[in-house]
């Protein structure tokens, strides 16, 4: 996507993305690390959060899983502030924005991208695992819930929900 630059919702910043190098994935471990701890705190437990955080421990591969996907990085002022994962063209499977960017259109620039791709892409529908702080965003995005799950990490489980949404749609706001 190169450097297309989107007007950030709510703020005067301006989230540009573009795709994921292999340069990133230090940055990007510790923005899903600080996002994990730092923004699920109301909805998961320490242990939980530390279990889920560790996904990002080993860095070659949380590169690798950044690697083998479609991935875009968002950047607010030059600065890596987000970014998601596009997995089989029909599934996010990773968006985490850096806790000092939220509320600057990060997630929804994300979002919206991975929607437009998966779209152009021929998906009928975008499908994603929801942790339970994100499900709210997901939903006022027309996601719908499909399923309920518990995952496995470490010793602990979490909780998140499946949703998805159809993209033939246009009338469904994105």
């Amino acid at each position: 996507m190169g450097g297309r630059t989107m007007k950030a919702a709510n703020s005067n910043a301006s989230v540009a993305l573009r795709p994921f190098l292999p340069a990133d994935a230090e940055r990007l471990a510790a923005i899903f690390r600080a996002a994990v701890m730092d923004l699920t705190e109301e909805d998961y437990d320490q242990d939980q959060r530390e279990a889920w955080a560790a996904a990002a421990d080993d860095e070659d591969a949380f590169a690798a899983r950044l690697g083998a996907h479609l991935t875009l990085v968002a950047l607010i002022e030059g600065e890596v502030s987000g970014f998601v994962t596009l997995k089989d063209d029909s599934h996010m499977d990773l968006l985490y924005v850096a806790p000092e960017a939220v509320g600057l259109g990060v997630a929804t620039t994300l979002c919206t991208a991975a929607e437009t791709l998966s779209r152009a892409r021929g998906a009928e529908a975008l499908e994603v695992d929801a942790s339970d702080t994100a499900l709210g965003f997901f939903q006022q995005r027309g996601y719908v819930a499909q399923s309920r799950n518990t995952v496995p990490r470490g010793d602990v489980w979490l909780a998140n929900t499946s949703l998805r949404k159809p993209l033939a749609d246009p009338k469904v706001p994105s």
